[in-house]
């Protein structure tokens, strides 16, 4: 080994068996809460009493499950829809980006055509959120399979182009007339989704059975059907599929306008079931969420589901974190990213390991 040479490099780890690897995951989530332990004691607080809270924050209450519900549809179905993009391997970011433009796509309708049936009106508002939202997520893949283009800064940067869209409206064409602040105006009655009983939590808008319909529309669509196997000899080998006669540009623009579409589609339920009203805010972040949620997932749509839900109990339980014990945001953002940074580190080690390098070896 020259001097030169680091002492260790990483190496790919050899496929572990599903109780081997649960165990491991397992003592991951004990590693997170014990460092983020840690840090509560360094501030000076109780971590039992702290997390405590943030578990009866999320789930004590109907009501609060409700809300931690109504977090876990719009993230859950950005995941599903960035897990396929990600499954072709394409690097799609832009899934923030697909939520607002899909929410636009949305509130047209129920701003502009508003005079339509409840049931009409929402069908369309649907399918022009998944439509704009796909749409949005064809333009890098058009560009990615006509001259190469790097799709992981052209996602990304479309995202923000979509955000300040948003911005644009808000404060011209669509702003609410007589207002005394920029803002758009609220959704009339029919263009808000209607609310059905959800399990011992009461009722809750529609979208969490469109979000248990998309769940088992994906696991058929990738196990069962001929359009998920291409995409995934796409993401497994491209030159493969090449050589098989498959049209693996076709494939790729397919793929990335259902993938962007289904965001599309949590924009239009987040938009018309929870925040009644088009922001600049209606991402919130979850598009970015949804790639950590698909990589936990393992890309799978009933994982995804599952870890979805863990990711709203902890965005609801931190955030009554705060409230009863004043913490900053920023103290809790970093509690926060303590636990994803030690869960995420270890479906890194899954697959790899640290080996010390051998003498002798350059």
């Amino acid at each position: 080994m020259s001097k030169s040479s680091p002492a260790f490099h990483i190496a790919q780890r050899a496929e572990l068996s599903r109780g081997r690897a649960a165990a491991f995951r397992l003592l991951a989530v004990l590693f997170a809460l014990g460092a983020g332990a840690l840090f509560l004691l360094a501030l000076g607080y109780q971590p039992l009493a702290v997390y405590g809270t943030m578990i009866s924050g999320a789930l004590g209450s109907p009501g609060m499950q409700k809300e931690t519900l109504k977090l876990t549809i719009p993230l859950a179905l950005a995941s599903f829809g960035v897990l396929l993009a990600f499954k072709m391997r394409f690097w799609n970011i832009g899934a923030e980006g697909q939520i607002i433009m899909g929410a636009v796509g949305a509130s047209y309708f129920a701003y502009f055509q508003n005079g339509l049936p409840q049931w009409a009106l929402l069908i369309l508002m649907a399918v022009f959120g998944i439509l704009v939202g796909g749409l949005w997520g064809l333009i890098p893949a058009w560009f990615k399979t006509r001259f190469g283009t790097n799709e992981t800064l052209f996602t990304l940067m479309l995202n923000y182009i979509a955000l300040y869209f948003v911005t644009f409206l808000r404060e011209g064409p669509w702003r609410e007339a007589g207002g005394g602040f920029a803002a758009m105006p609220r959704f009339p009655r029919q263009a808000r989704l209607p609310e059905v009983p959800f399990p011992f939590v009461g009722n809750l808008h529609i979208g969490w059975i469109v979000m248990l319909i998309m769940v088992a529309l994906l696991f058929v669509y990738l196990k069962y059907t001929k359009q998920g196997y291409e995409l995934t000899v796409v993401g497994e080998n491209e030159r493969t599929a090449r050589y098989a006669g498959m049209p693996v540009s076709k494939i790729v623009l397919r793929t990335l306008f259902i993938s962007a579409g289904i965001c599309g589609l949590a924009g239009m339920l987040q938009v018309s079931g929870s925040d009644r009203q088009l922001t600049d805010g209606i991402g919130g972040g979850r598009g970015f969420q949804a790639v950590s949620v698909a990589w936990l997932a393992r890309l799978s749509p009933i994982g995804a589901l599952a870890v979805s839900f863990l990711f709203a109990v902890m965005q609801k339980g931190f955030s009554m974190m705060q409230t009863e014990y004043r913490i900053p945001a920023s103290m809790s953002d970093i509690l926060q990213g303590i636990i994803l940074f030690c869960v995420l580190g270890a479906e890194f080690f899954l697959s790899y390991r640290l080996m010390r390098r051998r003498e002798g070896l350059a």
